[in-house]
């Protein structure tokens, strides 16, 4: 061979084996990331190619799909109920891709996942067309209902939790939004889309103000800053702030020297913030963390850690154990916070999908319930227990009194200030538990943000949000038979 023709032929293969690793380089390293570019409509195409499966809640399917018409993106996702099922189903758009668990189980819900490999082997044989499997979840669609309904046009959310198992029964946050509206690919959808993008109510970390009272509570029953829940604190008139010269302000009277039993029912600041100064910052962070804050929660919708400051001075700690300065939580939390004293001190890890089914509804993977931590004892947590009952026995909580033989309800209320100077209208919080023989069926958080037509002054956790809680309580209840 002359010179020249071994040159061409050197350069050839060169090329040959440039490209060969090109190709591979793309189909093995860079394969994932191009699988997953929001700008590769393959995949989008793909997903709607088939029926999707659904999203199940008490057996029944709230999600579905159909014939759209369109060439290359057969069928569209349709919701039943959609802005009540919005915060947890999520959407699944055509243009817009997907959220929460339309996004998270969409391996099942497309077909696509490797463990439905047999299935799609199978209906290539059989002559079956393909489709996506289900997803069972916790929800029970009558508490649901009972929260999106009591939020109404409030803004707001709700979160009821199964205490002894941590399955979680509802979860609802208002405004919402319809999932259904912005499913396809025609302009009609982009207009919906483009407005709910502008919409700025979107779930966000709130200070809890004084239902995390029975936090602290918690921590001067662990760390014997309290033994007697009925004994007198010493807790004087005008408690001072640490490293400030102001007193600490008090919204109910007879708040000096107040029981924790006491305190807990008429909400004094001035003793759970001396509690929380007596028992320190360090054993309030480590009690804050064991009941779940300061770490992200999977449901596995994901939600904000809630925040307890690890870095606060004195006075910030004091102003934190009653909810206050940096304090910051979710409806999640709360309802983590409220389970596990209603379960006896247990704290189960908060989970929202039961099961996940093939096609055929053969089961692929069951959920079971998992210990998450012991924040306090069973009887501390039975001493909490008391003193929540107490709370709607006797004090602010009364308005989500079930009323009903044989059921225990413990609350707490809150209304906690915010904006500058406090200026902006507060929020209410209500966290609530109903017990039976049987132990806790259902513990419950709601935070009302903003309530349309409320005066200011009748702003509170007992009488706006306590009734949503006594609604979803009973309506868990109710389902039980």
């Amino acid at each position: 061979m002359n010179k020249p023709l071994r040159r061409v032929a050197i350069f050839c293969g060169l090329l040959i084996f440039a490209l060969l690793v090109r190709d591979n380089w793309l189909q093995f390293v860079r394969a994932d990331e191009l699988n997953a570019h929001p700008k590769n409509r393959r995949i989008q195409i793909e997903r709607y190619s088939n029926q999707r499966g659904n999203i199940i809640v008490d057996g029944k399917p709230v999600t579905g799909s159909v014939d759209s018409g369109d060439k290359f993106y057969k069928f569209k996702r349709t919701y039943i109920d959609g802005p009540m099922w919005a915060p947890v189903t999520g959407y699944a758009s055509q243009a817009y891709d997907a959220n929460q668990i339309e996004k998270i189980e969409d391996g099942i819900l497309t077909g696509n996942d490797d463990r439905l490999f047999f299935d799609r082997t199978l209906a290539m044989f059989t002559g079956e067309k393909k489709k996506g499997g289900d997803v069972v979840t916790t929800l029970n669609g009558a508490a649901q209902k009972a929260a999106f309904e009591g939020l109404g046009s409030k803004t707001g959310a709700v979160v009821a939790i199964e205490p002894k198992t941590g399955k979680i029964l509802a979860m609802a946050s208002t405004p919402s939004y319809d999932p259904s509206s912005f499913a396809g690919y025609s302009g009609k959808d982009e207009k919906a889309w483009v407005g709910l993008e502008k919409d700025k109510n979107k779930p966000k970390l709130n200070p809890p103000g004084s239902v995390f009272k029975v936090v602290t509570a918690a921590a001067a029953l662990e760390n014997g800053a309290v033994t007697d829940i009925n004994a007198a604190t010493d807790t004087p008139d005008g408690w001072k702030i640490p490293l400030s010269t102001k007193e600490m302000v008090n919204h109910a009277s007879g708040c000096a020297k107040a029981s924790l039993n006491r305190a807990l029912e008429i909400s004094c600041n001035s003793v759970f913030a001396k509690l929380g100064d007596d028992i320190g910052r360090d054993k309030m962070v480590e009690m804050a963390e064991k009941f779940g804050f300061n770490a992200e929660q999977f449901t596995p919708v994901r939600s904000s850690a809630s925040v307890y400051d690890k870095q606060a001075d004195r006075g910030g700690n004091a102003l934190s154990s009653i909810g206050q300065f940096n304090t910051a939580t979710t409806p999640l939390q709360m309802a983590m916070v409220t389970a596990a004293i209603a379960n006896d001190g247990k704290l189960m890890k908060p989970y929202m999908i039961d099961e996940l089914r093939a096609p055929n509804v053969d089961l692929i993977k069951k959920n079971e319930p998992e210990e998450m931590s012991r924040p306090v004892s069973q009887k501390n947590a039975q001493l909490l227990q008391e003193m929540m009952e107490n709370v709607v026995s006797n004090g602010t909580g009364g308005k989500a009194d079930l009323n009903m033989d044989g059921v225990k309800v413990g609350g707490k209320t809150g209304t906690a200030q915010h904006g500058e100077k406090n200026a902006k209208r507060p929020y209410a919080w209500f966290i609530s538990y109903a017990k039976t023989s049987e132990g806790s069926p259902v513990a419950v958080a709601v935070i009302v943000e903003d309530s349309a037509g409320t005066d200011r002054e009748d702003i509170s956790g007992g009488g706006l949000a306590a009734p949503i809680a006594k609604a979803v309580m009973k309506a868990v209840l109710k389902s039980r038979g």
